[in-house]
């Protein structure tokens, strides 16, 4: 009778290890990733709002002073709020914004308002990355040609 017992607590265990065994190594469901398609590009003022083409703009040497104002804000408007810190390090997507920075400190068509504008605003909406965006700036800013 024992032997019965200990048979059938055996079967029991093996079949909890194997439905165990299988939500481990089950393949997980994936989230659908959101693709951006040409529809969800908003244009605003004959310029597209996705972070590519405000960048793209801003890194253009023919660029207008007043493109670049209008780019400046519609970044802002579009995309002023960064990812979170991840502790102590950064976001990677913060490197296109350092990029970004970087670019429209050295452009020949920008102004001080609109390196003024970028820096209190980003600023004001990621506290977080005070820091890295007065570094960005800074070195935009020393890399120009005097």
């Amino acid at each position: 009778m024992e032997i019965t017992l200990l048979i059938k607590s055996i079967i029991g265990l093996v079949a909890v290890l194997g439905i165990l065994l299988y939500f481990l190594f089950a393949p997980a469901k994936k989230e659908k990733i959101k693709k951006i398609k040409k529809a969800d590009i908003i244009i605003e003022n004959g310029m597209k709002t996705d972070l590519a083409s405000l960048a793209s703009v801003m890194r253009r040497p023919t660029s207008t002073q007043k493109e670049l104002e209008e780019a400046s804000r519609l970044l802002l408007k579009y995309h002023g709020k960064f990812h979170p810190k991840m502790g102590l390090r950064l976001h990677p997507d913060f490197s296109i914004y350092h990029t970004i920075l970087i670019a429209i400190c050295r452009h020949k068509n920008t102004t001080k308002e609109i390196i003024l504008m970028l820096d209190k605003e980003l600023t004001a909406l990621n506290p977080e990355y005070k820091k890295e965006i007065n570094e960005a700036v800074t070195k935009g800013l020393n890399s120009r040609d005097a």
